[in-house]
């Protein structure tokens, strides 16, 4: 009698397991399509681009020349300003946050994946990015552009 009573109990717990991991898998099923914006601060994607020089620097030189590259004829050449056939780490630098200033459309100082995504687009497409902040106007004695000390 009491091994009948514990296989039911044993029974309808392993029942209600089913039934949770059963719930459980739909959960993840239904969060698998969902990809929360991501958002990067100004000194996080200038963390993760020192990174990137430095793994692609494999001898540690702090230049980046062809041969680093991922891929020959890379269009990360045209961040090597000087034309000295290598990338300095300051030319990288600049040249990648000139990127992330691109891409931060809002002026917040933060790029989401919403703003990247635009950016991507609007290149592509060979026009300005909806939600860009506009340039400043020449002359504008507030952006300190275009003004000359006398």
């Amino acid at each position: 009698m009491h091994k009948v009573m514990l296989v039911a109990a044993l029974g309808v717990a392993l029942a209600g397991c089913g039934s949770r991991d059963d719930k459980a898998a739909q959960a993840d099923a239904n969060a698998a399509g969902f990809v929360p914006p991501a958002v990067t601060s100004r000194v996080d994607f200038s963390s993760a681009m020192e990174r990137r020089f430095r793994n692609l620097d494999r001898n540690g030189d702090d230049r980046l020349d062809p041969s680093e590259l991922p891929r020959q004829d890379s269009r990360l050449m045209n961040l090597d300003r000087n034309k000295d056939g290598e990338i300095s780490l300051i030319e990288w630098g600049e040249g990648t946050l000139k990127r992330f200033d691109q891409m931060d459309l809002n002026r917040d100082g933060t790029v989401t994946s919403e703003e990247e995504n635009e950016w991507r687009t609007a290149r592509a497409e060979g026009r300005r990015p909806a939600g860009a902040a506009t340039p400043p106007v020449l002359g504008d004695t507030l952006s300190n552009q275009g003004t000359t000390a006398r």
